[in-house]
């Protein structure tokens, strides 16, 4: 059984910073792209960024310059830092991890999978 538990939001102002983590529980073996994407009230969800296995990254024109992506395979963690946020960041933040493998036998696949949401509320 393999999950993705999300972790760090809450409430913070314009112009702080928080960071979002991502842990994929569970015994894997391998784990390919992480991805972090919001969906905020009466709004489509939208990737915010993505970050292969091999550490290529791209993020959303929104974020870019105020967030970053990096994961820690050992931790089979990803997490998002979160700088100069503003009220239009707020959302439900969702981690996405694609092509999963678990370490027991048999080998099983997951071609993707979806964490449960993490709230971040920027207000003054």
């Amino acid at each position: 059984q393999v999950r993705l538990v999300e972790s760090g939001g809450g409430l913070a102002q314009p112009g702080d910073s928080l960071r979002l983590s991502c842990l994929a529980d569970g015994n894997i073996a391998s784990i390919g792209a992480m991805s972090w994407y919001r969906q905020s009230l009466g709004s489509l969800r939208e990737r915010v960024a993505r970050i292969t296995s091999g550490g290529i990254i791209d993020y959303a024109d929104s974020v870019k310059g105020r967030f970053t992506i990096t994961r820690a395979d050992h931790k089979r963690t990803v997490y998002l830092q979160m700088n100069d946020l503003e009220p239009e960041d707020t959302a439900v933040y969702y981690c996405y991890a694609e092509e999963i493998t678990t370490a027991t036998m048999p080998r099983t696949a997951y071609p993707a999978l979806w964490g449960q949401g993490t709230l971040v509320t920027i207000a003054s």
